[in-house]
């Protein structure tokens, strides 16, 4: 026997392309290895700081919600027992009520069959009369006067589902827990058409 290989007919023999082809091998895999292990590294790194920040800060109670102020109005917040006499009745105008605070992204009608648009609101009508307007807060900040235009089927007790134009946006929003007033139903002017002036 000779000491060198002897070779099959019909194959390849190119060292060099086979070499060529393991060393693009090789480096694709380090790039993909070196640039995932870093981002490993950098996601172990954050979570370490969060939690080192999380156990060196003290625990804060929430201190008691003070009155929100606006001009000409002042919005109380809700009783702590709001929820152990959970109102078998629709509220009562300018009573405030601890709510959970979700957003939608459904297209079509409401309940009272008019098209979703900004604005408009989904709530359980043993509670939120339809056809109303509420003021909404989430925790201090003011979302806004919405008009109660919808229901749900997992929409029960004190849950307000926010109407948003896309899904991305509603899950952005998330849960959030809040504060809705309903208001008063504006004092209608009935003026005879061709009276006197």
């Amino acid at each position: 026997m000779s000491g060198h290989l002897r070779r099959r007919p019909g194959t390849r023999s190119s060292l060099g392309a086979l070499c060529a082809g393991l060393g693009a091998a090789t480096i694709a895999l380090g790039v993909v290895l070196a640039f995932g292990v870093r981002e490993e590294q950098r996601v172990a790194a954050r979570a370490k700081v969060a939690a080192a920040a999380a156990a060196a800060e003290p625990i804060r109670h929430p201190a008691p919600i003070a009155p929100i102020q606006m001009e000409g109005v002042v919005v109380r917040a809700a009783t702590k027992d709001w929820n152990k006499k959970l109102h078998k009745r629709p509220l009562k105008a300018g009573e405030p009520v601890p709510v959970l605070v979700t957003a939608y992204c459904l297209n079509g009608t409401t309940r009272r069959g008019r098209y979703v648009r900004p604005g408009i609101v989904a709530a359980d009508r043993k509670l939120f009369p339809l056809s109303r307007y509420i003021e909404l807060y989430a925790g201090e900040k003011y979302l806004g006067r919405f008009l109660i235009d919808d229901t749900g089927s997992m929409i029960r007790g004190a849950h307000i589902d926010v109407w948003v134009p896309t899904c991305r946006e509603a899950k952005i929003f998330g849960r959030q827990h809040g504060t809705a007033m309903l208001l008063p139903r504006p004092e209608i002017q009935v003026v005879q058409a061709g009276g006197s002036k």
